[in-house]
Formats: structure tokens, C-alpha cells, sequence
């Protein structure tokens, strides 16, 4: 592992480097391309390695955008980031900074889920780490090679449940990879500090294990103790070798999720992306919908359909909500229901998973509401029974939300929120352009994979802001970053979704969206992470800097892609 420094000057970055010529420019940290000004092209032994003309940032992204626009396919145009993520990561990150609304979607969903799916295919150079169960007894060796020594954040998955998409086997890694530079571009985490990580367990993907392209650990998955015990020596061997890390589970399958977020939450600062992350952006959208429709928390009837581990992470901070605006006892259960596949979660039933049956409603009640043993409890007649004014969507289940189920919403409710939040795109449980249909312009929309806008006759366009998780994930790691803070805690979820809601302006509203643009994302995340931090100070943490110091302190943390001064390093003036 290397080391990774910035001097800091005002505005001027300097950095020493140890490498030099045809070396310096495959290094992507370092790599300036035609940037490298003519001091640098002499002192680095560049020259005639370039073209003459020294470049600036910005002409290299006029003519880098010029380029990826000219594929016409997302999945060719994510192939065409990647390489130059993989060439000069600066340019890469300005390029996607300048350009996030209409980037995102490539480097993350819907395209991340068909790079996931062709990833044997696609595959040009190994970026973050595989670890397999070859490497049992010595993976902290092999977190030593990773490329730099103070990692700050990991992302790591082990491959069962990519999106809605299930199973991809190595070809998760394109989820971890994805998440980082969302990090890195949105939330300033430098990406010398971030580390992707796969924990290539196996697959039981039968169409992986018969491709001879496929490029993961030929094998059944791994479960069990053995997963387990894979697992347990991972997190102890990221605590050892990057003690000031966070790490971010992705895409476990909710077992494994649920049950892995509870064991190590404390051993080391880590959370769940897809169980807390998706939880917050729900609960964002919902209270800012609530300054549309006048209705207080308290007062909101909750469907969610989907059992998994997104919609029990929903459910857990919606509960937690519900229950701080005044709820208790039935009225509490009564707010909240979880529909999954065998219909609404009651307690008389023998097939609830452990994680579920906190939620399950008491047959009593049930009874009371008409959904009582033996009476049918599919979404529709939880609809018509409950009239529910939030409907949201985590089943993966595309087109679940039906024309009669929605209208049976709208027939009920003045301004129903719908969230269908499934990713990606072909796994939604409803377009916004049916739910407008459905409900005669009056649902309020937001969704996980981005939509286009929806005409709603008489020149009127609805706006459909996308619940996208990366408002969230970003404003929970910088502040773990910047607080070197030792766990991270559902309060701290709590705060960025009312911050988050607090960032849907008055004319966002009048359009219809519920939460802010991706373009400005970056913004608004450092506003999110001074929220959590001042909610962390306010629950008896310790910070390593006064209140008033709380905005500095994360502007500080946040890199800005601009290339730095390049300077040979000490042990390299002493070569020579």
C-alpha cells in the first residue's frame, strides 16, 4: 500500500509522488494526461510521451463529454466511464460532478444493474477487492493489497440480492463500485480513502457457473457457519488494517442483511444502505409530501408492500417516527402495514420471519379492520380496508402496483404519496405515467430509478423527483468521516430525512417533487452531513470540533477534483 498526502496552501493542492514516466500515467490518482503542465512533463521525465499541448480541466471534460455522448447505449457509455475512471480519476470526477443528472443513472441505476449482469463480459481491469473463501486465515494479508493505506470507507456486498436483479455472483462488484464514486463525487470522500469490496462466496446462479467467461469463484454459494466465519474474519481484519473506517453492507439478501447489520453495528461504524439508507429517502419523501397534503405524521396511514429488507428498514424508522409524533399500542400498528407475499403481516401467521414479526399486526386488529383469519389479505383489500394515504413500493414486484389498487388509494385520498422505490427501472412497481393516469394528476410521486416528467394536460408537466438513495448513504459516511464517530445510529438516519425534506423548496413542491434535485446533490449533502453531526453532538458524542466549526469542518473534508501540484517526492529527489 501506498500513501497518499495533500499539502494544503488555500486553493493550491500539492502532493509528492514517488512514481514517474510511462509509470505516473497509468496511475489514475495521479495521471494528468494532457494536463501535466510543462514543469511536470520535466521533472516526471513526460516528455515525448505526450502531445505538446498542455490542456486545462476543463477542456479535457468538454472533450470527454463529447465523446461518451456519442454512444448511443447506457451500457456502452458506463464501459466508456469506467475506462476513464480507471485512466484519471480526477477527470473522471469532475466530468461526473459537472454532469450529475445525466451521469448518474450511467455510473449507477438502472445502468449499474445490466454492468452487473455483463460484468465477465465487460471486465477490463480489476478495481477494489475480491475476497473468496481461498483466502480464508489471511484476508487481512489481502486487504493489504489494496492500493492505498488510509481507507476511510468501504463498500462491500457479497453478490446474492444486486437490485432487484438477484444473484450476479462476481459481477456485484459493479454495486460497490458505483456507491464509492457517488461518494467520492457527491460527498468529497477522496478516492484514495474508499475501498470497493466483494465477497465472492460463490453463486448459485446456474447461468454464471455454466459461462466460461464468468470470472468469479467457480462455486455453489457459500452458507452457513462458513459464510459466517468468512464474514467475521473480514470485519475483524477491516478493523485491524483500516481501524478508521466505515464500513457499508449492500445487497445481502435480508437474512443475511438484517442479520449482519445487528452483529457488527457496534464492532466497528457500519450500516446497511438498502435496509437504513432506503428507510430515510421513504421517510424524506413523506414529510415533505406532508407540507402538500396538510396531513401530520401522526395522522398518515402506511402501506408498504414488500416483506424484505427494505421494507422492514422502512418500517423500522417509519415506526420509530410514528412513534416520537405521539403514536403507542394499537394506534401504532394500526399507522403501519406491511403487505408481502403472502398478503398483510398478522400475527396468526406460521410463516413471518423473525425480522417481521415486530410488525405483524395483532389478529384482533386485524379482525377489527375486516382482514381477520381466514379473510383475504392481498394488497387490494388491505387498501380498500385501510384507506392508506402513503402507499410505497420495496418488493421488486414491476407493475404490482395495479390500476385498482391505485385508484382504490385515490378514491380514498384527496393527495395520495406513492412510492414505488424497486429498483432498477424494470423492476418499478408502477411508472409515474400511470399512477398520474390512475389518479387524475392528484398522486404525488417519487421513485427509485429516475422517470422522465409526466404531461398532465392543459400545459401542465409534473415533476417526479427520484428517491434515490445516494441522498442519503453520502450524508451518513462524511459525517462518520469528518466525526470519527465509533457507530452509526438510527437517530442519525432520522436527522438526514428531516434535513433532507427541509431541502424541498416551496417551488419544488408547487411542481410536484418531492425532494431535491440530483444536480444538487453535492450541496446538499454537505448541508445533510452538518445536520447529522449536530444530532450526533446533541446525543452526547464527543466531536473533534466546536459547534460553530461544524460547516467548516465538513467543507474541509470534502475533495474537490482539481488537479493537484505534482512534486517528486523525498525518496525520489534522493534516487537521483
Amino acid at each position: 500500500m501506498e500513501s497518499y498526502r495533500e499539502q494544503r496552501n488555500g486553493r493550491v493542492v500539492r502532493v509528492e509522488v514517488l512514481h514517474r514516466g510511462a509509470a505516473l500515467l497509468r496511475h489514475p490518482i495521479y495521471n494528468k494526461g494532457t494536463a501535466f503542465t510543462r514543469e511536470e512533463r520535466e521533472a516526471f521525465g513526460l516528455e515525448g510521451l505526450l502531445p505538446d499541448a498542455v490542456s486545462t480541466l476543463d477542456q479535457q471534460v468538454r472533450r470527454m463529454y463529447a465523446a461518451i455522448v456519442r454512444k448511443a447505449d447506457p451500457l456502452e457509455r458506463y464501459i466508456g466511464l469506467a475506462a476513464l475512471q480507471e485512466r484519471n480519476e480526477t477527470l473522471f470526477y469532475r466530468l461526473l460532478l459537472d454532469n450529475l443528472e445525466e451521469f448518474l443513472p450511467i455510473v449507477y441505476t438502472p445502468t449499474v444493474g445490466q454492468a452487473c449482469q455483463e460484468y465477465s463480459r465487460i471486465f477490463r481491469r480489476g478495481r477494489g477487492l475480491w475476497i473468496t473463501p481461498g483466502q480464508r486465515g489471511r484476508i487481512d494479508e489481502v486487504l493489504r493489497s489494496a492500493p492505498f493505506d488510509d481507507v476511510r470507507l468501504i463498500v462491500a456486498t457479497d453478490n446474492e440480492r444486486i437490485l432487484g436483479l438477484g444473484d450476479q455472483g462476481a459481477g456485484g462488484m459493479g454495486i460497490p463500485i458505483g456507491k464509492l464514486a457517488l461518494y467520492t463525487a457527491v460527498a468529497g470522500i477522496h478516492p484514495a480513502q474508499t475501498l470497493p469490496v466483494s465477497l465472492d462466496v460463490g453463486t448459485d446462479n446456474a447461468a454464471l457457473l455454466a459461462d466460461d467467461l464468468y470470472i468469479g469463484w467457480r462455486q455453489p454459494r457459500l452458507r452457513g457457519p462458513e459464510y459466517d466465519s468468512l464474514v467475521d474474519e473480514f470485519v475483524r481484519a477491516v478493523k485491524k488494517v483500516f481501524p478508521r473506517a466505515v464500513l457499508q453492507w449492500e445487497d445481502l439478501k435480508k437474512p443475511n442483511a438484517v442479520r449482519l447489520l445487528e452483529a457488527y453495528r457496534r464492532v466497528l461504524p457500519s450500516f446497511n444502505d438498502d435496509i437504513q439508507g432506503t428507510a430515510a429517502v421513504a421517510l424524506a419523501a413523506i414529510l415533505a409530501a406532508e407540507r402538500i397534503t396538510h396531513t401530520a405524521l401522526a395522522r398518515e396511514r402506511i402501506v408498504i408492500l414488500g416483506g424484505g429488507g427494505a421494507g422492514i428498514g422502512i418500517a423500522q424508522l417509519l415506526r420509530g417516527a410514528l412513534r416520537e409524533a405521539g403514536l403507542d399500542g394499537d394506534a401504532l400498528f394500526a399507522a403501519l402495514a406491511i403487505v408481502d407475499r403472502d398478503g398483510l403481516l398478522v400475527d396468526d401467521a406460521p410463516t413471518l420471519d423473525p425480522d417481521q414479526r415486530d410488525f405483524a399486526w395483532p389478529e384482533p386488529l386485524a379482525a377489527r379492520a375486516g382482514l381477520g383469519r381466514g379473510k383475504a389479505r392481498r394488497l387490494e383489500d388491505v387498501v380498500r380496508a385501510l384507506r392508506p394515504t402513503v402507499l410505497i413500493g420495496a418488493s421488486g414486484q414491476p407493475g404490482a402496483f395495479t390500476s385498482d389498487v391505485v385508484r382504490g388509494v385515490a378514491a380514498q385520498v384527496r393527495r395520495p404519496v406513492i412510492l414505488p422505490l424497486s429498483n432498477p427501472t424494470a423492476c418499478s412497481e408502477a411508472t409515474p405515467e400511470d399512477l398520474m393516469a390512475w389518479t387524475d394528476g392528484r398522486a404525488l410521486v417519487a421513485t427509485g430509478s429516475p422517470f422522465p416528467e409526466v404531461n398532465l394536460g392543459r400545459r401542465r408537466r409534473g415533476l417526479i423527483a427520484q428517491a434515490n438513495n445516494a441522498f442519503v448513504f453520502p450524508a451518513i459516511g462524511l459525517p462518520c468521516v469528518v466525526g470519527q464517530g465509533q457507530e452509526v445510529t438510527e437517530a442519525m438516519f432520522r436527522a438526514v430525512a428531516e434535513a433532507l425534506a427541509g431541502e424541498v423548496t416551496a417551488d419544488d413542491l408547487r411542481k410536484g417533487r418531492l425532494l431535491p434535485r440530483v444536480q444538487d446533490l453535492r450541496s446538499v449533502t454537505a448541508r445533510l452531513a452538518a445536520a447529522v453531526l449536530r444530532a450526533v453532538r446533541g446525543s452526547a458524542v464527543t466531536l473533534p470540533f466546536p459547534d460553530r466549526e461544524t460547516e467548516s469542518a465538513v467543507a474541509d473534508a470534502m475533495w474537490e477534483p482539481r488537479y493537484a501540484v505534482l512534486e517528486p517526492s523525498a525518496e525520489r529527489r534522493a534516487r537521483r
